[in-house]
């Protein structure tokens, strides 16, 4: 199995790992919800739906992401990568304004003198089993998602700490208004926005970076500094020049101009872009697009 075909089986299985979670883990909050009488389990089984969605985003683009490149793609697939990331980014923000909506109408209510439900018990239950399975998930998929140098896995790990965080939120809610009566049952809608400005907060983190790469933004500055510096360091290399970074997927994409001289000898040229090849590819990944322009220095 060669390593595209390794990545593509890792991010698969720990995609289908949390989509049967979900699974259950939506059906028992829903549950939960109804017989225990908590409009905010309800609310946090509905944000475990969601995850059904990029789950399935992300397998979907990892069928695509591990076709080689082709005639039309000649990069590789490692966009669609990347277009799955936004996608899970704006999922988590739509998530997160949903919380805060939801949250803000309860307060409203409650201070109109609406009487809120009170929750049961199995609703409290739900609550503490599903912060400790989704921040499981969360660890166990943001590992694999940085093991493989995966930018969508690691914003659906990042969705499954939201489901957590939402968790928390519902359990403080929940358990204030069973400990401390109707009086504090108003603990559940602001915990609940309280939690929605967190997630909404990664899920512009997520959508920031892979919207700067769909638009071909290019690679931090001690990045770029640190490859100018690789190329400075070859013996009889002057003046490398336009610089051009980019991510595609998982990869980074390297262009750059450097000068030799006049006098040298067409194979000594191309022997020493190749090792300066070999050692940019030995710094970000053998699977790093780099091109490299001599132009004619002093002799």
């Amino acid at each position: 199995m060669d390593k595209m075909d390794k990545r593509s089986s890792l991010a698969n299985r720990v995609t289908w790992t949390g989509f049967w979670i979900n699974v259950i883990l939506t059906a028992f909050k829903l549950f939960a919800g109804l017989i225990g009488n908590s409009g905010a389990m309800i609310a946090d089984a509905m944000h475990s739906l969601s995850d059904f969605a990029t789950d399935i985003v992300v397998l979907v683009s990892f069928r695509v992401v591990g076709r080689p490149a082709d005639r039309d793609h000649s990069y590789g697939h490692g966009k669609y990568e990347t277009l799955a990331t936004a996608i899970i980014g704006s999922a988590l923000a739509l998530v997160g304004i949903g919380i805060f909506r939801a949250g803000f109408l309860e307060i409203l209510a409650f201070s109109r003198g609406e009487r809120l439900n009170s929750p049961g018990i199995i609703a409290l239950i739900a609550a503490i089993v599903s912060i400790i399975v989704k921040e499981r998930l969360y660890r166990y998929t943001e590992k694999v998602g940085r093991s493989i140098r995966s930018q969508a896995i690691i914003a659906n790990a990042w969705h499954h700490r939201s489901d957590a965080f939402s968790s928390i939120g519902t359990f403080l809610g929940i358990g204030g208004a069973i400990l401390l009566g109707k009086k504090w049952r108003i603990l559940d809608p602001i915990a609940a926005i309280i939690v929605s400005w967190f997630i909404v907060k990664t899920a512009f983190k997520i959508l920031s970076g892979s919207i700067k790469e769909l638009v071909e933004g290019s690679l931090d500055e001690n990045t770029n500094r640190e490859i100018v510096s690789i190329v400075s360091g070859f013996h009889m290399v002057t003046d490398p020049h336009n610089l051009r970074t980019r991510r595609v997927g998982n990869k980074i994409a390297i262009e750059i101009h450097i000068r030799v001289p006049s006098d040298m000898h067409v194979s000594d040229a191309h022997a020493i872009t190749s090792n300066i090849e070999e050692k940019i590819r030995d710094k970000f990944g053998e699977s790093t697009f780099v091109n490299i322009h001599i132009e004619p220095g002093s002799a």
